[in-house]
């Protein structure tokens, strides 16, 4: 009887081999998936790994080993642990940096969005006149403002009824806070009629000057249109806010008197083109343009003046310069030879027959001859009545 059951018992220990085995690849077959899905174990899952090795070399009764290498994998996982335990504080650090570098990030992203969002609070009136001068035109700005341009709280009233900002227009001397900067600011307290500009003044840098009048003016004042005239010209404001009503819906538009003057190659003479090769051959002339004494451009054209600043090439002569940045662009031209009658009397016949003029100068001179002493009769011959600008309709 003991020698039966001692067979019947010893049967089921002939498939513990067999279970072993069968166990063992199940075993690595289940750690190679975890490896898999992972390609960096952290400690949690090599810890798991050793205990399961651990448990099937129990069951294959290697004792003797199995005490030896629970000792080695102790250590090994001690050391593993303690890795993993110097490894998670480093991450949880380099994420925590992660995050702050994340949250500032999107902070100034945010700050930069409403800073550039931010609206810009400009002045709305109708139009902006800069009279183009130079240090040495003191008379010629006080001749000015004893005949067409308002002073004192008239040109203050001016800007709040009928927004017409009227301005001199000028930069600096090329030596910070010269003797000439200090004149011009004296004045300016006098006067309180100045538009400085960041600009260094020269008679070769007209068509900079150009360019830093238009973007500092669209910077200050919301205007329909933007006119720059110089300083020994006669103006009519009313007959220029009037005429410039009449193309006030049009988006793009540039007014004045159109010129094609010759483009003049040879040197030490006035208005010489040092890029006269670009024009064709010799004796060419310049494309359609206005001329440089008088000319107003809407709102479009000048802040696309301003916003392209730096790219807009400047020929020698500021006028062609200003019809260059134009030529390529969906812009009307409007040629209106009101804006370039002669002075008296040919602006005084204009006058009598009902038909008075935007602004008068001698072609001869580019301007008025002799503007500070012949102003003032050019006004009385052909200007338009004091009180006609603030009773014309625009």
């Amino acid at each position: 009887m003991k020698g039966r059951v001692t067979t019947k018992a010893s049967a089921p220990a002939k498939w513990i081999p067999f279970l072993c085995v069968f166990c063992f690849a199940l075993g690595i077959l289940f750690s190679n998936r975890l490896w898999d899905s992972s390609a960096e174990p952290n400690g949690q899952q090599l810890l798991s790994q050793r205990r399961h090795e651990q448990e099937l070399q129990v069951i294959n009764g290697d004792s003797d080993s199995t005490t030896n290498k629970l000792s080695q994998n102790k250590d090994v996982m001690d050391e593993v642990l303690k890795t993993h335990e110097v490894i998670q504080p480093t991450r949880s650090l380099d994420k925590s940096i992660a995050v702050l570098q994340t949250q500032l990030a999107s902070k100034s992203s945010q700050e930069m969005s409403l800073k550039s969002s931010a609206p810009v609070l400009r002045q709305k009136v109708f139009m902006v006149i800069g009279i183009n001068t130079a240090f040495s035109s003191r008379k010629r700005r006080d001749s000015v403002r004893e005949t067409w341009m308002p002073q004192g709280e008239k040109l203050v009233q001016l800007e709040r009824e009928k927004g017409i900002i009227v301005r001199f227009m000028i930069g600096h001397s090329a030596t910070s806070n010269s003797i000439l900067d200090r004149a011009i600011d004296s004045e300016d307290a006098q006067h309180k009629d100045f538009l400085r500009l960041e600009h260094v003044e020269g008679y070769h840098e007209l068509s900079a000057k150009t360019k830093i009048f238009f973007s500092t003016a669209v910077a200050k004042w919301d205007a329909e249109f933007y006119v720059k005239v110089d300083d020994d010209v006669h103006v009519n404001l009313g007959m220029l806010a009037s005429t410039l009503a009449r193309h006030r819906s049009k988006p793009r538009v540039y007014i004045g008197c159109m010129k094609s003057g010759p483009v003049l190659s040879q040197k030490n003479v006035k208005y010489h083109e040092p890029e006269y090769w670009k024009f064709g051959e010799e004796g060419n002339k310049y494309f359609r343009h206005a001329t440089g004494q008088i000319y107003a451009i809407s709102k479009e054209l000048a802040t696309y003046i301003s916003l392209n600043q730096p790219i807009l090439h400047k020929y020698a002569n500021e006028d062609v310069s200003l019809g260059a940045w134009f030529i390529g662009l969906e812009v009307e031209h409007i040629d209106d030879h009101s804006m370039c009658c002669g002075t008296p009397p040919d602006c005084a016949w204009k006058a009598q027959a009902g038909d008075v003029c935007v602004a008068s100068f001698d072609w001869s001179c580019s301007g008025i001859c002799k503007s500070v002493e012949r102003i003032k009769f050019v006004h009385e011959k052909c200007g338009e009545g004091d009180g006609t600008v603030w009773s014309a309709l625009f």
